[in-house]
């Protein structure tokens, strides 16, 4: 009896670890997306969003890789800022800054956590998952499990045959140009993603594609562009079909089990036992993030060998044009202001209330930050410019 309760603790512990708990006083969903939080209760709630949503493991295995610290001081940072001179110690607080890690040369330059966080710390990524979902989608060309990025999303997901999505290119979702009418409104009640959100809400697995394939198309696909946090549904919808396995144990197999991570990390669902929702609810530490962000600098090589076709970084981190118009958007990666020779070929994740992910491969350089902003929209709360920090930063460590 001894003997089965040793081998159930780690099993239960595992369990509670992931779960988290009620007791956490996390907000709901609609308190998050309306920015309704006092600051201690946001933190909080994006440090334990396992909590509001059904999740699935993204397991890790295997040896932790060590992310030596870099010699010497970390260099003054000082930077113009909408007509401020600004330094390092005014952004943290200004923005909020829970957890902030730069990495350069493969090795820790500066770290530091605040507002409670610590590295252990599982931290909401928001849309950063989109750049990781659409990490995966290279990964799967590579398998071949997908054939083309012009292959449609019908061949992929039944459920969306006959329907606006029908006959939209992976390639098109990629690039948010499937031209179907929609409203990414975080505080809008009346804008798609709000009645999405009640779909997630409502936690019922089918519904959040019905939706989607019922929206209406405004534009030819691959006409126009348009920020839809929906359509990364149907990316994971589209991965899911296409590999045979939940979004959360493909990135397991792919890169979290691969790649020394030090945590598991976790991944919403729609609704208990279903699709994974790739446009957001991937939540891990800070240091797992920058891992991450180590293996995309490093042209997606993992282990020895590319888990992505060879150059898809030269095609996802690069400003698309789309009909007439030149978007600083690759595939689901933002591009930054290419301000000076050493800004360029740089790319990043981007998550609401102030979640990002820097990659400059020339610069073999990657910068964490997550934060605790007080509302969704960037309109909407007081803050200092990321990309402004990010160039001051490239340049001191150059």
């Amino acid at each position: 009896m001894r003997a089965k309760v040793r081998r159930a603790w780690p099993l239960l512990l595992a369990l509670l670890q992931i779960s988290g708990s009620r007791a956490a006083d996390v907000a709901d969903l609609q308190q998050l997306y309306d920015g309704a939080m006092l600051p201690d209760l946001e933190v909080r709630t994006l440090s334990h969003t396992e909590d509001l949503l059904p999740v699935r493991v993204v397991r890790r295995a295997g040896t932790v890789r060590p992310l030596p610290r870099r010699a010497g001081a970390f260099p003054t940072i000082r930077y113009e800022d909408h007509g401020r001179r600004v330094d390092l110690y005014d952004y943290l607080a200004t923005n909020r800054v829970a957890g902030i890690l730069v990495i350069k040369d493969g090795a820790i330059a500066f770290e530091d956590y605040e507002l409670g966080a610590g590295p252990d710390t599982r931290w909401a990524s928001f849309s950063m998952a989109k750049s990781v979902a659409s990490t995966l989608v290279g990964a799967a060309l590579a398998d071949g499990f997908i054939s083309s990025l012009d292959d449609t999303v019908g061949r992929y997901v039944p459920a969306l045959r006959g329907g606006v999505y029908d006959a939209v290119t992976i390639r098109q979702l990629l690039t948010m140009s499937s031209g179907v009418r929609w409203n990414e409104a975080y505080i809008d009640p009346l804008s798609d993603r709000r009645q999405v959100l009640k779909l997630q809400i409502a936690r019922d697995p089918a519904a959040i594609l019905r939706y989607m394939s019922g929206l209406p198309r405004a534009a030819p696909a691959g006409s126009t562009w348009h920020y839809n946090t929906g359509e990364t549904y149907v990316l994971g919808a589209v991965i899911a079909g296409a590999t045979h396995r939940p979004l959360a144990d493909y990135l397991s197999e792919k890169i979290w089990s691969r790649a020394g991570m030090e945590h598991d990390a976790t991944w919403w669902l729609d609704g208990p036992g279903g699709l994974g929702w790739a446009g957001s609810g991937l939540a891990a530490t800070l240091r797992d993030y920058g891992r991450f962000g180590l293996i995309v600098a490093d042209s997606g090589r993992l282990e020895g060998r590319a888990i992505v076709p060879d150059g898809w970084f030269d095609a996802a981190g690069v400003a698309h044009v789309i009909g007439d118009k030149t978007v600083d958007y690759g595939y689901m990666w933002w591009i930054p202001p290419q301000t000076n020779s050493l800004q360029t070929g740089a790319f990043e994740a981007e998550g609401i209330f102030g979640q990002f992910l820097y990659i400059n491969p020339r610069e073999r350089l990657v910068i964490v930050v997550l934060s605790a902003r007080s509302k969704p929209d960037d309109e909407a709360h007081v803050t200092l410019d990321d990309d402004a920090f990010f160039a001051a930063v490239t340049t001191a460590l150059h």
